[in-house]
């Protein structure tokens, strides 16, 4: 649907379908989120401060003919945001095994590509993203910024859409697509590790989600320094979240998350030279 046909984002009101009502499901908990509902063939989600400006790209997304997000219908009666749902599988909080393959790596990677090149061009002008805590990035581009295994949807065992667009805003493509192999590799200290997935060798799973996604030279060398970095201001944004925002934030920072995200430094310092050698094997 062209945005010229669409209702304004503020005026956008869902009517529950013939029923609907019958079928609900209660979504996973995300670690910010909670109270996220399947009705039908939509999800409901609490309304937000950046809920338009999330809109606003996934109509932008939609109008792009990407087909791996949802659809911004309108909020319900109860003020709930409401989207289409995705049908499909999401990795549980602790990724299955079936999360390691490949060749979902792979496609992975490949999404989140196209979905970096259906979002050029994208400015939230009349509906601006929240900024983000202690400092900004770069606005380049807008992006997900949350891509993890419990937000990509698979179909067949390949990466078939994104959902939980609660964290996007401008960034870099590079930061984005960082942050994905932050989760997908994974890239964090083998102490954090995922039971069963003892095996799984970062720096073979970096070279294939680097290749799949089509990074290039610079962006190879400039990985180690760029992810400790990028792991410096995580640290710092969740202790702010934690203690201004409280809820699921402080929840996080209660369980550890903070101690993980120095940990994953460390490694990514202790083993910049292996992930320049993996990169540029």
């Amino acid at each position: 649907m062209s945005s010229r046909h669409r209702a304004p984002l503020e005026s956008r009101v869902y009517v529950l379908a013939a029923g609907e009502a019958s079928d609900v499901e209660l979504m996973p908990a995300g670690d910010v989120t909670d109270g996220v509902v399947r009705v039908g063939g939509t999800i409901r989600r609490p309304h937000q401060p950046q809920s338009l400006a999330v809109a606003a790209y996934l109509d932008w997304l939609e109008d792009a003919g990407f087909d791996g997000s949802p659809r911004f219908l309108g909020r319900d009666a109860e003020g709930r945001d409401v989207l289409t749902f995705l049908p499909g599988q999401c990795a549980g909080p602790v990724p299955e095994a079936w999360v390691r393959a490949e060749e979902l790596l792979v496609s992975v990677a490949q999404l989140l590509r196209r979905l970096h090149g259906a979002s050029a061009g994208f400015l939230p002008d009349g509906h601006p993203f929240p900024p983000r805590p202690v400092r900004q990035d770069p606005a380049d581009l807008v992006c997900h910024l949350d891509v993890t295994p419990q937000n990509v949807v698979v179909r067949d065992g390949r990466a078939a859409g994104i959902v939980d667009f609660d964290l996007a805003g401008p960034t870099t493509a590079f930061k984005d697509s960082f942050n994905t192999a932050m989760h997908w590799v994974p890239l964090r200290d083998p102490a954090d590790g995922w039971p069963g997935w003892e095996d799984a060798d970062p720096f073979r799973r970096l070279r294939i989600f680097a290749d799949a996604y089509g990074w290039d030279a610079g962006e190879r060398r400039r990985l180690p320094a760029f992810g400790i970095e990028a792991t410096a201001l995580s640290y710092e944004r969740m202790e702010h979240n934690a203690r201004v925002l409280g809820g699921g934030w402080a929840r996080m920072w209660d369980e550890g998350v903070g101690g993980m995200i120095r940990r994953r430094g460390a490694w990514l310092e202790a083993n910049a030279g292996r992930l320049l050698d993996a990169l540029s094997r």
